[in-house]
């Protein structure tokens, strides 16, 4: 094992596998003579050349539409947006092309691109740059979505998604890049849609995936003082979605809490808690309880912001609420 930051572990991730298929090749703003906008490329223009790491105007549509069209002429293209904010600026691309092409050409046209880059808030960045897409996008047939949470997973699953025939969406966060984390030596890759137990507990199951699910952890260290044992479960991956996992986590502890950073309404724990009591009902013991933002653009104010975003004290009383404490 050796450690690397989240933004290390993107861009060797990137880089191994464009040294392995010349048919890949990175594009986006300030992806190359910049390093990156958060040096997730760091150095990939020295060894790529400009001709596989292509810095693009501020064009989103433009890009996502050169990249998907080249999937057709063979190429496996990996499409960084500064965040996936502006993403909304050429999601006719993803959604109407890429997620389709496949179907609309009869299986002619694979479509093996990666869209990539930050997702959700990072700060004090105000309502148009701080929106959690991972439900949007999960909700459209054909893509695939990814939101890792640590370098490792990033690393392996980005290696992953990179090889996969069809279009992934993956979302990283501006607060994540500097975290640190052990990654293991060589050519390693996680499965899309495999979820990983990422703490062990008996008394309710916390689902949770990105940057968020810091958040549960530092909750379940709590209420492990006051005798009370949460298992954590990271998606990892929102679409395919490891129902699998989920179900039988919560047949072992029989309360179920969802954690996610988004608008509250048609997310991807509403999803998971339809689910759940569709497949697991006689198995509750306590209604699932889902924890999100506030059902409102997300403040520049830093007191409001706070209040606005899940923390672990939700978590706390989420947990306590379903044990009924």
């Amino acid at each position: 094992m050796k450690t690397l930051q989240f933004r290390q572990a993107i861009a060797e991730a990137m880089s191994e596998e464009m040294r392995k298929d010349e048919s890949i090749y990175l594009m986006g703003e300030e992806v190359a003579e910049y390093n990156g906008a958060y040096k997730a490329s760091k150095g990939m223009l020295d060894e790529f050349g400009p001709k596989r790491v292509i810095d693009t105007p501020i064009s989103e549509l433009g890009f996502a539409g050169i990249g998907v069209g080249s999937t057709m002429t063979g190429n496996r293209p990996i499409i960084e947006f500064m965040t996936f904010n502006f993403a909304l600026v050429g999601i006719d691309q993803i959604i109407n092309n890429a997620a389709k092409i496949r179907q609309m050409s009869g299986g002619q046209f694979p479509c093996p691109i990666v869209f990539r880059g930050p997702t959700a808030s990072a700060g004090q960045l105000a309502a148009t740059h701080s929106q959690a897409f991972e439900s949007w996008y999960a909700n459209c047939p054909g893509l695939k979505v990814v939101v890792p949470s640590n370098p490792a997973d990033a690393k392996g699953l980005l290696k992953a998604a990179i090889r996969d025939n069809d279009p992934v969406i993956f979302m990283e966060s501006e607060q994540m890049y500097g975290d640190k984390g052990e990654v293991p030596e060589g050519d390693y890759t996680i499965p899309l849609g495999v979820a990983d137990i990422r703490r062990e507990g008996k008394d309710v199951t916390i689902v949770s995936f990105g940057k968020i699910i810091k958040e549960a952890d530092k909750a379940a260290d709590e209420l492990e003082k006051e005798g009370i044992s949460c298992e954590i479960i990271d998606l990892r991956t929102v679409k395919p979605l490891d129902y699998e996992a989920i179900l039988k986590s919560v047949k072992k502890t029989n309360r179920l809490v969802v954690l996610e950073e988004a608008w509250p309404f048609g997310n991807v724990a509403t999803e998971i808690t339809y689910h759940v009591q569709a497949h697991a009902f006689d198995y509750l013991d306590a209604p699932v309880v889902k924890i999100n933002t506030a059902d409102t653009p997300a403040p520049y104010s830093p007191v409001l912001l706070e209040e606005w975003l899940p923390n672990h004290k939700d978590v706390v009383e989420a947990v306590k609420r379903v044990l009924y404490k």
